[in-house]
């Protein structure tokens, strides 16, 4: 199972962002036509979160021309760019099914008052910043090569050293 696991942590994204029903959020996601990749925003209502891990998915939904349009997304999916926060909405439910069955402003969540808009991120694990590892060999790096040059250094001298006490001895 930890082979498992340790792929699944693979392939997780660091920073995802918080997501709560009832919401009103911007998707922006990579779409591939051809060759060319564009991305395209995708505006609606959390209507439900569900899975865990690599699994983890939310469903957004939007009315357009009329029509009730639902989407689902990976949350750990490299196809979404970036999810961005547009409204807070009040939701006492975990699924708001009930949303797909009113249209216009019905179709819509209360907002909550004061709540601040802001894209907060939850960390699921750590970025290694490449700099820092980089620098620490670098370092590492240097000063084993001072430190090599500093025997041969040494190497040069004690053979110098042996050199002189045995002319000295073959002169006697």
């Amino acid at each position: 199972m930890d082979i498992l696991k340790s792929i699944e942590h693979e392939q997780l994204k660091n920073k995802i962002p918080e997501l709560r029903i009832g919401n009103t959020v911007r998707v922006h996601v990579r779409i591939k036509e051809g060759n060319k990749e564009r991305i395209q925003v995708f505006e609606g209502i959390i209507i439900k979160k569900q899975g865990g891990g690599v699994n983890a998915t939310f469903t957004v939904r939007r009315i357009s021309y009329g029509v009730g349009v639902e989407k689902t997304f990976l949350v750990h999916s490299p196809m979404i760019e970036k999810v961005e926060l547009v409204r807070v909405g009040k939701a006492r439910r975990a699924k708001l099914y009930y949303l797909r069955d009113r249209v216009g402003k019905a179709a819509k969540t209360k907002e909550k008052i004061g709540a601040r808009i802001e894209n907060r991120e939850i960390i699921i694990k750590e970025e290694v910043v490449p700099g820092e590892s980089i620098a620490e060999e670098t370092v590492t790096e240097e000063a084993v090569a001072e430190a090599v040059e500093a025997a041969k250094v040494e190497a040069a001298e004690t053979v110098a050293k042996e050199a002189t006490t045995n002319a000295e001895e073959n002169k006697e």
